[in-house]
């Protein structure tokens, strides 16, 4: 189980948003890639990038700097955020992104979805945005009527192989992982889980890595890290058994 720390962007420096509501915005660093680079010197192998302005727009808006990030480290990045055709994908596939996240577009064209995943498997996770265990769309401003556990089991079928699960009322809060929503997840067959939202401590991590058995393999952390309540060194430490530098 590996930790996996979130850099948000939004006009061009990293936030962080509370339950994704765009209003509740706090902004952290006005460089994201020195915070990149931070994150990496603690011991990161792994980034999370979200273009929250795409995710919003239905479009990539922050695509430039996010291929900065990516071709600038030495560690793979993921990235979701307004991704909604086959061009996109491979646009960032091709410079230097290891795994694009799909969300809105699995609800609106699966067909897509199980293109891209045939062309590049093994590179494309499904983000499972849920609002009281329902799929959250647009960036999260909209609810669809799909329930997150039934989307998993059909990209399944698609191709996916991974998914990052986000509990939209936990992230942001720092109030804790939704537990009983991730042990759901982790009784569909065939796919890893990634944990995303609310995660505060040390503690939170632990009660995650008990799953770890059932195929939860990773932990995205956002707020906690920028707030200074969690340690990344300590928490790799913790997670992974090796020490975070």
């Amino acid at each position: 189980m590996i930790i996996i720390p979130a850099i948000d962007l939004k006009d061009g420096v990293c936030v962080r948003l509370e339950q994704g509501d765009f209003n509740k915005e706090t902004v952290y660093s006005s460089d994201p890639l020195t915070v990149a680079e931070k994150w990496i010197k603690d011991g990161a192998q792994r980034l999370h990038l979200v273009d929250l302005d795409g995710a919003k727009a239905g479009s990539p808006v922050q695509k430039e700097l996010v291929i900065k990030i990516a071709q600038t480290v030495k560690i793979p990045v993921e990235v979701g955020g307004g991704i909604r055709d086959e061009e996109t994908v491979s646009y960032y596939l091709d410079h230097g992104v290891e795994w694009v996240i799909l969300g809105s577009v699995a609800i609106s064209d699966p067909g897509l979805v199980a293109a891209v995943c045939r062309k590049y498997p093994g590179r494309i996770i499904l983000g499972v945005d849920a609002r009281d265990g329902m799929v959250a769309t647009d960036g999260w401003l909209k609810t669809s009527s799909i329930n997150a556990v039934d989307l998993v089991k059909q990209a399944v079928d698609w191709g996916i192989r991974e998914i990052i699960y986000t509990d939209i009322s936990r992230d942001g809060m720092l109030s804790g992982p939704n537990i009983s929503a991730l042990e759901k997840m982790t009784t569909v067959s065939g796919v890893k889980i990634i944990a995303s939202g609310g995660i505060s401590s040390l503690a939170d991590l632990m009660l995650l890595k008990a799953l770890e058995p059932r195929g939860l393999t990773g932990a995205i952390i956002g707020k906690a890290l920028y707030s200074g309540k969690l340690e990344l060194k300590k928490a790799i430490t913790l997670l992974e058994g090796r020490n975070g530098n």
